[in-house]
């Protein structure tokens, strides 16, 4: 019975075994660490595109093909109302030279035709600013300010976008009115690229011009080739011009001529300017009297002394006021309380002692001569006072006479020179003049 019973264990169990491998495999229970299940798709592998992205990019390309097929159709076209726009909109358009509307044309195309190969390779890195504007000459750029180009590009852009509907594909606007949103920033960038390049081009030629010209004021060779080159950078015809001088500040030179041409803007003034070695030149012109006005310029300058030369009637004769300028900088060490500004004119003692030779005639010219013819008195009583340290009874006394005569004389040697001699720094001006008047082959004529 024992065994009976074990043989028939053994033929159940192997029954079961049987049933096992026949019935079929149950699902594999959800793993919840993961999420997935067994009936979850796996995922397409990372870089591959599924059926359905790949239709939808071979869609896109055949719609960008067709509508890139139809604007190379309309490109011409597209550039004829463009055109048209602006010889309809635009006045300035229509009131310029032949020459110049051919030019603008000609970007208008050139425009059409950059877009249409940006569009055809958007991916492509493109030079716009070569393919747009290197079709008309460098001289458009002078021709026609920032501001038109400006309004040029938007009436191509409005027509472009105008001929959208016409141009793409069924079913393809949405792309290419993109398109066209992305290229109009591209060429606005491109403007900018283009007028920033031709400005620091002029920039660079007009300072290089502007020094020129104040070097030439100051080496004395102004001619009227000086005057061309002035008016070339702007300078008008004012009717007073002086020229100031003072130590050049530490930086960028450009930076500092760039300052003082803000500061004239301001003051509505006429300047030419010019950083030579150490020194800053001013060339200073205007209607009304240029001396206070040119106060707003001083703050651009140095510390130290600045000296403003005498006011002559145009720029040639800038020449004068320049070589007082530089004379009075050189000398202006000796007059260590000079005010700032200080006048050329009021360093003529100190020029004359630096070996000044314009301010030495000067000083004979309009002191001592003009004393001289006045009469032998007023000299002999200028004289006497300045001898006796600047007092009246001392110099009446000298001079046998009452004080109130060697107060008259005074006040007419104030009169004919423009000197009070009971100034302290009129007196020494004064006394400079006394002596290079009496030395008289200490001064130079001619």
């Amino acid at each position: 019975m024992p065994a009976a019973s074990a043989n028939s264990d053994k033929k159940t169990a192997a029954k079961r075994t049987a049933a096992k491998k026949a019935a079929p495999a149950e699902a594999a229970p959800a793993n919840p660490a993961d999420g997935k299940t067994p009936d979850t798709p796996r995922p397409a592998r990372r870089g591959r595109l599924t059926a359905q992205e790949r239709r939808l990019t071979t869609e896109r390309a055949e719609l960008r093909a067709a509508t890139l097929k139809r604007l190379e159709k309309s490109s011409g076209k597209l550039a004829t109302n463009a055109i048209a726009r602006m010889d309809d909109q635009l006045g300035w358009y229509r009131r310029m030279p032949p020459e110049h509307r051919s030019w603008i044309g000609l970007v208008a195309q050139a425009g059409i035709a950059a877009f249409t190969e940006w569009y055809r390779h958007p991916e492509a890195p493109q030079a716009i600013s070569t393919d747009v504007f290197g079709t008309a000459p460098r001289e458009l750029t002078r021709a026609i300010t920032l501001r038109q180009t400006v309004e040029l590009i938007r009436t191509t852009i409005e027509v472009m976008e105008e001929a959208i509907e016409e141009v793409a594909a069924p079913g393809d606007e949405a792309g290419m009115r993109e398109s066209v949103l992305v290229y109009a920033r591209e060429i606005a960038f491109a403007t900018a690229q283009v007028y920033a390049q031709a400005a620091e081009a002029r920039g660079a030629w007009d300072a290089r011009l502007e020094a020129l010209v104040v070097n030439s004021l100051l080496s004395g060779d102004a001619d009227e080739g000086v005057l061309s080159r002035a008016a070339a950078l702007g300078w008008g015809q004012p009717s007073k011009v002086l020229v100031i001088m003072g130590s050049a500040p530490d930086g960028d030179s450009e930076l500092v001529v760039e300052a003082i041409r803000r500061a004239s803007r301001y003051a509505k003034l006429h300047v030419l300017t010019g950083v030579l070695g150490k020194r800053l030149v001013v060339v200073v012109g205007g209607d009304k009297e240029p001396v206070h006005a040119a106060r707003a310029l001083i703050g651009q300058f140095a510390p130290g002394p600045v000296v403003v030369g005498p006011t002559v009637g145009d720029l040639l004769s800038a020449t004068r006021s320049a070589h007082a300028a530089a004379a009075g900088l050189k000398a202006c060490a000796a007059w260590p309380d000079a005010p700032r500004p200080v006048a050329a004119d009021d360093l003529l003692p100190e020029r004359a002692l630096a070996g000044d030779q314009a301010a030495r005639r000067q000083l004979v010219e309009e002191i001592y001569t003009p004393l001289d013819e006045a009469g032998s008195a007023l000299l002999e009583t200028l004289s006497v006072y300045l001898e006796q340290a600047s007092s009246l009874e001392g110099a009446a006394r000298m001079l046998f006479v009452h004080p109130n005569t060697v107060r008259y004389r005074l006040r007419r040697v104030t009169d004919v020179t423009g000197y009070a001699p009971s100034d302290v720094r009129s007196a020494f001006t004064l006394r400079i003049a006394l002596a290079l008047g009496r030395l008289g082959s200490g001064v130079e004529h001619g």
